[in-house]
């Protein structure tokens, strides 16, 4: 069968598996609606799985899912940190309309239009497990009932953003508010939690929407367990022998590096063996093939490669490009697709392929169909920006493109790595490390103004008039916060905010 025809075969298979009735095997009740399973890590680039091409990790339970699903090979984070990624993913709207503009800001109400909200008003059992990371100020407190769960109002265990991942010191916060220990590796408690959630409510009357988020395999807060911040679980990371691991080619070969890739390589085999954990218990309970499984990544880690002593926040690709394998009831043959995915277009493709109509708020696309259809070109590019370091840009299948805004903050690591701005032109096709910053190639002035207006044309689209993030924060959030936000760590009071008047976009 050629590739058009395969790709009819499984649009029409798909088509019939959202709009009939689906009884899940060994389950006693009909849902006429899928299920929706959404797990993503934190912080994991796209080249960190070996179904993506890396014969050294270990990860046999998601190279087997993807093998039975859908895998892009260009799902891009479009603001590549925690916070604003998070906030797009559930709420559908540009940071600038839901107020997360970079980490640690609270964001915006969402009066019925976040996913969470709209999952809950369509009748599904919702529960949220794993880190949050949206409710700003203060990461040590608990996220109470109501409107700043977005809609998760069913079961939600969570602690919104700690930094301790070791079975000593990892918690959450129980459904009294107390701060209770996991006593394991904090993805495996929340993989636990996870599972009792479907245990306790999958095949019932109504159908379950289940993310689960884990902190791993970001860095942590490893003081006191092992020597570094990548650090993972013992039997896991002597898996990876530090003199054999193999770094990207634009990674200086130390044994400080070789560390970071052992640990965070360990720690992405370990939420790997929890993957194949939550698959399991799918099959157990029958609902396996009535579900929309999902697994992806916020944004992805440099593990210091082009010298950059940060993780993320850059337009290099391995930051902003990230695993999203998919699959779907009635899918009948597993394939890579090529179709652009950005972060603004995953809420409205999620309800498109649960068959539920997105809100009018949301800034993406619906690609569901294009999914369906295996329209890979349905999608000539994804926006970037990102607010931290004042830089704007866009993705193509070709070239990533950013510039630095004019009176944009300078980067603070910039002087250390060499990197004067955040203008940088890549082209993926000859250049896949990006090794070779062409932004003033004077060969590539087409290409480059090509990109520069299709950046524009994406501001444009979100009412984004380029006003650096320092002068538009202090407009936007209540001064006392503010004043907060400056001050050095220890100065913070316990408790602290960081609540806005309202969208940045209308204090521009």
């Amino acid at each position: 069968m050629n590739k058009k025809l395969a790709n009819i075969s499984v649009g029409i298979a798909l088509f019939t598996a959202f709009n009939c009735s689906t009884k899940a095997s060994g389950s006693s009740r009909t849902s006429e609606k899928p299920n929706l399973i959404f797990i993503f890590s934190d912080q994991q680039s796209f080249d960190m799985l070996g179904c993506y091409g890396n014969n050294q990790i270990k990860t046999p339970n998601i190279d087997q899912f993807a093998k039975e699903a859908i895998r892009f090979n260009h799902c891009i984070s479009s603001c590549p940190v925690c916070t604003p990624y998070r906030s797009m993913l559930l709420s559908g709207q540009h940071p600038l309309k839901n107020g997360a503009m970079v980490n640690d800001i609270q964001m915006l109400k969402g009066n019925g239009n976040y996913l969470g909200e709209v999952l809950r008003d369509a009748g599904y059992h919702t529960g949220y497990y794993g880190k949050w990371h949206l409710f700003g100020g203060d990461r040590e407190r608990p996220i109470p009932e109501g409107p700043y769960r977005y809609g998760f109002d069913d079961e939600f265990l969570s602690n919104n953003c700690t930094m301790l991942y070791d079975s000593g010191r990892s918690y959450f916060w129980n459904e009294k508010g107390e701060k209770t220990l996991y006593g394991d590796w904090e993805w495996k408690g929340q993989t636990r939690q996870a599972l009792d959630f479907l245990d306790k409510n999958a095949g019932k009357e109504k159908p379950v929407a289940m993310f689960l988020s884990w902190h791993a395999p970001h860095d942590w807060m490893a003081g006191g367990v092992r020597e570094h911040k990548y650090s993972a679980p013992e039997n896991l990371e002597a898996l990876y022998d530090l003199n054999s691991i193999v770094l990207r080619k634009n990674c200086e070969d130390t044994e400080k590096h070789r560390k970071y890739y052992q640990g965070h390589m360990a720690m992405i085999t370990s939420v790997d063996e929890d993957f194949g954990l939550i698959m399991k218990k799918l099959e157990e309970l029958g609902i396996a093939d009535n579900s929309v499984i999902i697994f992806t990544s916020d944004h992805g880690d440099l593990l210091e490669s082009h010298n950059w002593p940060y993780n993320k926040g850059r337009p290099e690709i391995e930051s902003i490009r990230v695993p999203l394998i998919i699959k779907t009831p009635g899918l009948e043959a597993a394939r890579v697709s090529e179709l652009l995915v950005g972060t603004l277009d995953l809420m409205p493709t999620v309800l498109g392929l649960l068959g539920i109509k997105e809100p009018k708020t949301c800034d993406g696309k619906n690609l569901a169909d294009a999914i369906l259809k295996g329209n890979d070109n349905a999608v000539k590019s994804v926006p970037l920006f990102y607010f931290a370091g004042d830089w704007r840009g866009v993705y193509t299948h070709r070239y990533t493109y950013t510039f630095a805004l004019p009176e944009g903050a300078a980067e603070p690591h910039a002087a250390k790595s060499g990197f004067l701005d955040n203008s940088v032109l890549y082209c993926h096709t000859h250049d896949p490390f990006e090794l070779n910053n062409l932004f003033n190639n004077p060969g590539y002035l087409k290409q480059k103004e090509e990109l520069h207006q299709q950046a524009i044309k994406w501001m444009k689209k979100f009412n984004d008039k380029g006003i650096p993030s320092g002068k538009l924060i202090p407009k936007v959030m209540y001064e006392d916060d503010y004043k907060i936000t400056k001050l050095s760590h220890p100065q913070k009071p316990k408790g602290f905010e960081t609540r806005l008047k309202g969208r940045p976009v209308d204090y521009q």
